[in-house]
């Protein structure tokens, strides 16, 4: 029986979670959870599953929390709220499984504790790596932390490359693709792109996600974020991480060997798969999804991303090969410029330009490089500073 701690309980990859989970109650028990304004929906999961530890976001949350836990019989979780509780459920010391699904810069933190108490992670959670890769890999490399990657297609590649870690040159890797769906507007022209609402944006062909990653999805930003995230995971350069659009979402990733071997992982366009591998990594456990039928599934469809169409996309190579700072405030100003889209204070093509005006910004120039970027403080101190910066630009119309 493994105790787990889900971060980010009442998100889409919660919900994913607590789905398989409920297969297998013989194998894992949901020991401690944590939701930041959802009290509801996480009621309704404490009546459930009964964790043993909770935390949530504010005072006024966990009194309200705990109003309603009176309602359950015989049972007293132990309550804290605040940053500090994130970091408490991570570490504890009954936990053996962290599943990391807080979305943003804001899981970097609890990310990081679990890495360095030794945690098996499974890592939902891109952003922390995107902006925190050197620490959380560092720390989990001394402290004998495991990160299995839960993004559909970090996932697939780990299924395709050699168990063996950390991975070397003599293991024959050539390069890595990732698919991408091309969201919602992938063959849409330039004048539609001009007048893209929320809520057009938010609706995925083929993946039910939260607002944020489906926008990002939207603007291929989260195939760039996941550029970064692969390259901190499986080592590789820049130049040797590719991405592939394959509309069908069948083909999640594959490798490419020396020898001229391709190596693919293929599965339905269900997040339950791969958390199902990496919670019973290296066994296999049923995830309760639809079956692939080879039969049925139709033609399989690839081509070259449009660079022009989708311009984030490069903006993340050009931050991947810039260094640290660069990803931090990167992964900063897509935030805030996506938080302004979806309140309609920001049309959708100026999400790149935002972005890219905040790469551009002269304060760039004077923030720490890697070698100073070496605590969690101060790679979230750059990303305040980059958040203030975009806010700035973007009210101010300099983009």
């Amino acid at each position: 029986m493994r105790n787990v701690a889900l971060l980010g309980g009442t998100g889409s990859i919660g919900q994913s979670t607590l789905k398989v989970l409920r297969l297998h109650p013989e194998k894992f028990r949901l020991f401690a959870i944590s939701a930041h304004r959802q009290i509801l929906p996480l009621f309704e999961i404490c009546k459930e599953f009964r964790p043993a530890l909770i935390a949530l976001s504010g005072s006024a949350q966990r009194e309200q929390l705990k109003t309603l836990l009176t309602q359950i019989a015989g049972y007293h979780p132990e309550l804290r709220c605040g940053p500090s509780a994130l970091d408490w459920l991570a570490a504890h010391a009954d936990v053996h499984t962290v599943v990391a699904a807080i979305v943003g810069a804001a899981g970097l933190p609890s990310t990081y504790a679990a890495a360095k108490a030794g945690k098996r992670i499974l890592l939902a959670n891109k952003e922390a790596l995107v902006i925190g890769g050197a620490l959380v890999t560092d720390a989990a490399q001394r402290a004998g932390a495991l990160l299995l990657p839960v993004d559909s297609e970090h996932n697939a590649l780990f299924q395709c490359l050699p168990n063996e870690r950390p991975l070397s040159e003599r293991m024959g890797i050539k390069s890595l693709w990732l698919t991408a769906s091309g969201g919602p507007f992938r063959t849409a022209s330039p004048d539609a792109l001009a007048t893209v609402t929320p809520e057009q944006a938010c609706r995925h062909p083929r993946w039910a996600m939260g607002r944020k990653i489906s926008v990002d999805s939207a603007t291929l930003m989260n195939k760039g974020l996941e550029v970064i995230e692969a390259h901190w995971l499986f080592g590789l350069n820049p130049g040797d991480i590719h991405v592939v659009i394959h509309p069908q979402s069948t083909l999640h990733s594959m490798v490419e060997y020396v020898d001229g071997s391709f190596l693919a992982q293929l599965g339905s366009p269900d997040m339950c798969t791969p958390i199902a591998h990496a919670l019973a990594w290296p066994e296999r456990i049923d995830a309760g999804v639809v079956r692939l039928n080879p039969l049925t599934m139709g033609t399989l469809d690839f081509s070259a991303p449009d660079f022009s169409r989708f311009p984030a996309l490069q903006l993340a190579y050009d931050a991947l090969n810039s260094g640290s700072a660069a990803c931090v405030v990167l992964n900063a100003a897509n935030e805030i410029a996506v938080e302004r889209f979806l309140n309609g204070k920001l049309p959708f093509l100026a999400i790149y330009r935002a972005i890219n005006a905040c790469l551009q910004h002269e304060f760039l120039s004077s923030s720490p490089d890697h070698a100073q970027l070496q605590s969690v403080d101060a790679v979230l101190a750059l990303d305040a500073l980059a958040r203030v910066h975009t806010a700035e630009l973007i009210d101010t119309g300099r983009y």
